[in-house]
């Protein structure tokens, strides 16, 4: 099979594409440039998922970056199990007709526990003791210990939270390499988050995001040049591009105002109990999934919805299927953000009663997504020297709470997950081989795989 890379840039779109990105501006000028039309809902998890799969998320199971465990009566948001995935990945039908077939998966999501042969994701260690330290989970398990001896420790905090920099797709990127120099996979699947940062911060001011725009551009073209001369066919292409937005609607505490969410109080704080309440919504980005534990309030909660300024769609089981997101995991109601708007998770109504989380870059506590972990606390001129104070106490060895990140929701620029977006900031798809202008996520997977069992080039 021929040998490709796919380079998932992730919240690339056309309009991004020019004066700060000179290389990919010249490298895509003569290959074929197609647009991706946004899949319901435009996430990272659901739409990789989408692409090695060639099923949609009704098929796949992968709804959002997570979803309400109702046996469980839990959200569970971020989880890397890639046994959450259905459907049979590209690789696994490629190993079937060529045994000789092998993947490199560097940083895709759902990486851990998959039939990948080599890959690597993001995973801290956790001590008893609370701490949270940098590092990285791979297959081969000792693929980690050559990565990180020749890198450097994989620099989590830089991807992400407040301290984003370009740092971790460069990591990412090198150690890309690094596998393909010793193992020579037949695939290789590198994601690269650098633009998702800025973007969601600044929304597309280039006089905010120039800089970052060329520094992806230099990863990329490190990563172009180096594979070009192992002979691979390259793809590069993103999940969603990224618009501007100007008002969070936070649709939990219009739900608690109407007596649908329950939490309990614990020091003074309010802990959200997803599984006595009546119904809620699990946030992420400009979608979301809400779920109603108590039939009775079905249709109070769906009048509610469609009455909610920001709200574009609500979407019952019947219309789920048509956008192909009809799955056990979705919410009873699939609600979508108009072009301005974005939901937030917050559920508290003072902010001084806020859960101890909602100050933390805490993804796996949080019931849903929270964007403002890339924001400090700007209410608290002394911020650094808190975070500096933490910081210190971590590097001595005692226990800390990094309780730095900002609760003010209207810090965040931009967004993604609805479909409806103009076309030049639909996701890109960049490759040498004769596509059509405009593909569908699951028309991805079938250019792929076309890609894949090409007559090998010289």
């Amino acid at each position: 099979m021929q040998k490709t890379v796919v380079i998932d840039v992730v919240g690339l779109s056309y309009s991004l594409i020019g004066e700060h990105t000179p290389f990919l501006k010249q490298w895509m000028a003569n290959r074929n440039q197609a647009t991706i039309d946004p899949m319901l809902p435009a996430l990272t998890t659901s739409v990789q998922s989408t692409y090695v799969t060639g099923k949609w998320p009704s098929e796949t199971g992968i709804v959002g970056n997570g979803w309400y465990d109702r046996t469980d009566a839990e959200v569970k948001m971020w989880k890397q199990s890639n046994k959450l995935v259905s459907g049979e990945k590209i690789w696994d039908r490629a190993r079937q007709q060529d045994p000789s077939f092998t993947v490199s998966k560097m940083f895709w999501w759902y990486n851990m526990y998959s039939s990948a042969d080599y890959s690597a994701t993001p995973r801290p260690q956790y001590p008893s003791d609370g701490l949270k330290i940098p590092d990285c989970y791979t297959q081969p398990a000792d693929l980690r210990d050559r990565l990180q001896q020749e890198l450097g420790t994989f620099p989590l905090f830089h991807f992400w939270g407040p301290q984003t920099t370009i740092k971790s797709s460069r990591w990412i990127a090198d150690a890309s390499m690094l596998v393909d120099k010793w193992h020579d996979p037949t695939l290789t699947l590198i994601y690269l988050p650098h633009l998702d940062y800025c973007l969601q911060k600044f929304g597309e001011d280039t006089t905010k995001i120039a800089s970052d725009l060329r520094e992806i551009d230099d990863v990329c073209r490190d990563l172009i040049q180096y594979y070009e001369q192992k002979g691979a066919e390259i793809v590069v292409l993103s999940e969603y591009g990224i618009t501007n937005v100007n008002r969070p609607v936070h649709l939990n505490r219009i739900l608690r105002e109407a007596g649908m969410i329950r939490y309990r109080e614990e020091r003074g704080l309010e802990l959200f109990d997803a599984g006595a309440s009546p119904a809620f919504a699990l946030s992420d980005h400009q979608v979301a999934h809400v779920y109603v534990n108590d039939p009775s309030v079905y249709d109070q909660v769906r009048t509610l919805l469609e009455k909610t300024p920001g709200v574009e769609r609500v979407l019952d089981r019947a219309q789920q299927k048509v956008e192909h997101i009809d799955h056990e995991r979705a919410g009873d109601f699939v609600v979508v953000a108009d072009a301005d708007s974005w939901f937030t998770y917050y559920y508290w109504l003072d902010d001084a009663r806020a859960p101890d989380f909602a100050r933390l870059v805490a993804i796996h506590q949080k019931p849903g997504y929270d964007p403002a972990e890339m924001f400090m606390d700007q209410t608290n001129p002394l911020i650094k020297l808190k975070a500096g104070y933490k910081l210190g106490r971590k590097l001595l060895g005692f226990r800390y709470l990094m309780n730095v990140i900002s609760l003010d929701a209207t810090l965040v620029k931009g967004s993604h997950g609805r479909t409806g977006t103009a076309p030049k900031y639909h996701p890109v798809f960049i490759s040498n081989r004769q596509t059509p202008n405009r593909l569908t996520a699951v028309d991805v997977y079938d250019q792929l795989w076309k890609i894949l069992t090409a007559p090998v080039t010289a």
